[in-house]
């Protein structure tokens, strides 16, 4: 049964999508079967895999409204073992649309049910906020991947994300747990980094994953050529973070969680 993670953060600008894309080459890249729902209106992670999201027939968003299975819009990416189901701006109308919809908190659950078994896991790139598309993500979900930007503001909000992993935990998916915390834009010069990283780690201890991701130009650059950066720039310090910290996730969750 493939496991389901939310990659979620309300601070827009942490470097989420970035974390969701090239994680998730590189996790498939480790021989894994891995899916990637862009479940964010500015469908960037749909555009950072060289797909024109303008003029896609069918999307996230049909399937998320049931009219249509998750199998009619999913699409073979640049990476081995890796499929994306896109989205674009429509998407954003399903947080008026799904208000009349029986069990709305559970509406990307249910799509998601007929194909989850076909992979290891789903990675699920969240809008920056907490309305309920973010919702539905966590309801489906069977854990967290939190990036956070090692900028004091960063911390920021961050008690608001953790409340409404709670709430879900409590009312609508109790095995809902936190995988990790992935420490993004890391700038091992700046005194404010090292602050912000000793105050993660008070609050989320071991659940910070050890590998921070620096920033790097490449990472930057590589959406704009529509390729994750394991193709774009392989040997540069990013790609290097997010090779490591796959390793780190596979670690977590196929030694640690069976």
């Amino acid at each position: 049964m493939g496991k389901i993670i939310a990659f979620s953060n309300q601070k827009g600008g942490v470097g989420k999508t970035t974390t969701a894309i090239n994680l998730a080459a590189y996790v498939a890249d480790a021989g894994r079967k891995v899916l990637l729902v862009d479940f964010d209106p500015q469908g960037n992670a749909t555009s950072g895999y060289g797909i024109e999201k303008n003029t896609l027939k069918r999307h996230c968003y049909d399937m998320l409204m049931g009219d249509c299975a998750a199998t009619d819009v999913i699409m073979p990416t640049v990476i081995n073992n890796l499929w994306i189901i896109p989205t674009n701006i429509d998407l954003a109308a399903a947080e008026v649309d799904l208000v009349s919809v029986p069990a709305r908190e559970s509406a990307l659950k249910r799509a998601l049910e007929p194909v989850k078994d076909q992979y290891d896991y789903i990675f699920i790139d969240c809008p920056p906020s907490l309305g309920l598309l973010t919702l539905n993500a966590l309801v489906a979900s069977t854990s967290v991947v939190i990036p956070i930007q090692s900028e004091f503001f960063a911390l920021e909000g961050l008690s608001q994300l953790m409340n409404s992993i709670k709430i879900v935990k409590q009312r609508l998916n109790p095995a809902l747990y936190i995988n990790g915390v992935v420490l993004t834009m890391y700038d091992i010069r700046t005194t404010m980094s090292k602050q912000v990283t000793e105050e993660l780690f008070k609050y989320f201890g071991d659940k910070i994953y050890t590998v921070p991701v620096p920033r790097n130009i490449k990472l930057v650059e590589s959406p704009s050529y529509g390729i994750p950066i394991v193709l774009h720039a392989p040997k540069c310090n990013g790609a290097l973070a997010y090779g490591a910290l796959a390793k780190q996730f596979l670690d977590r969750e196929e030694t640690n969680n069976g």
